[in-house]
């Protein structure tokens, strides 16, 4: 035998020896989270023929909105419809499949005789899945308090993305609810769409939140005077709906929700709309199970290209990390970014000679 022969002889023997001690898993990426961000991902590895899974529990932080704005060519749709038509879309792809089932734990395995690893996901009826790369689009949850009538209204009137409803409610009396430091956030954000503005402090004007306004913005007080922003600082008690924009609306999309907020002292005050400042949370698990390095409960993806993570592997996309994904475009950006890092990154067990 020639010697050219027999190298690329002994070659291809030892790929295939090194291909069969490699463990096989069942597919290339594990992807947890159903909504924009991990359709995004999901896409871009289908059109790229990666063996992709998606796993959907179903929970989506704009799920009780009336429908998306700021999205090009999707302006006005409701998200169930929005994520129904992508998942149709994609699902001519054939390496892709969507599972509607929650992911309980995600485990990496190390095997060192094989010099590789891999991570197994196990879900919620105990069934093991196993993927060479995963990607976590889990979201979050926003941290609504127990105040009476706010949660049924959320997304319906009272919102906390200006960009996403904020324009459906123009030139209407609006409301600011929230801590005293979150005020001029968002009145800096939403000047521009109203001219009547409250902020309902629930009792948060405290001397001690003014020093940390003043800290962020010192001339606060006389920016909120300019701007003819009024400061409610009496305990809420309920929100009552008085009427549902969603059967009021006009010829330009505009929405006209009446809400009444009741304070303890037993008087009252009406309001179209609202913005929120409350805090948010991790709606999975999952990142804190896999030690991921995380910046203000978010998964840490700044320091990171790709949307990596700190865990070698994993990658987190749209409103869980910390790249401030937080509406449907972002999501989405995040969500082709991973793909393409993945579909780069991935390991590459057995070279051919040429």
């Amino acid at each position: 035998m020639a010697p050219k022969s027999l190298f690329y002889s002994l070659f291809s023997t030892l790929s295939v020896a090194l291909a069969s001690s490699i463990p096989q898993t069942d597919y290339d990426v594990i992807v947890v989270g159903g909504g924009p961000a991990g359709l995004s991902v999901l896409s871009s590895l289908g059109r790229m023929r990666r063996r992709t899974v998606m796993f959907d529990s179903g929970e989506y932080r704009n799920s009780v909105t009336r429908e998306m704005h700021d999205v090009l060519g999707f302006d006005g749709t409701p998200p169930a419809q929005f994520r129904g038509l992508a998942r149709q879309q994609i699902s001519k792809y054939n390496s892709t499949s969507v599972i509607d089932i929650k992911i309980d734990t995600i485990t990496p395995i190390e095997d060192a005789a094989a010099n590789s690893s891999y991570f197994r996901a196990v879900d919620a009826n105990g069934t093991e899945y196993t993927s060479r790369k995963v990607v976590l689009g889990t979201g979050l949850v926003d941290v609504i308090p127990d105040v009476p009538g706010l949660r049924e209204a959320w997304g319906k009137g009272i919102w906390w993305c200006p960009w996403c409803d904020g324009y459906e409610h123009r030139d209407e009396p609006l409301g600011i609810l929230g801590s005293l430091t979150d005020v001029v956030g968002s009145v800096m954000e939403t000047h521009t769409l109203y001219s009547d503005i409250i902020a309902f402090t629930n009792g948060t004007y405290t001397p001690a939140n003014e020093v940390a306004l003043a800290a962020k913005y010192p001339n606060w007080k006389e920016q909120l005077e300019a701007w003819n922003i009024g400061i409610d600082n009496r305990s809420i008690a309920s929100i009552e709906r008085l009427q549902d924009g969603d059967d009021h609306r006009d010829d330009t999309g505009r929405q006209y929700d009446i809400f009444r907020v009741h304070f303890t002292d037993g008087s009252s005050v009406i309001r179209n709309t609202f913005i929120t400042n409350y805090p948010t949370a991790q709606r999975s698990t999952l990142p804190e199970e896999l030690s991921l390095v995380m910046v203000d409960n978010k998964i840490d993806t700044t320091d990171y290209t790709g949307m990596r993570t700190s865990l070698s592997g994993v990658y987190a996309v749209g409103d869980c990390n910390s790249d401030g994904s937080t509406n449907v475009p972002h999501a989405m950006f995040s969500g082709k970014r991973a793909g393409v890092y993945v579909h780069g990154e991935y390991p590459i067990p057995v070279f051919l000679p040429f």
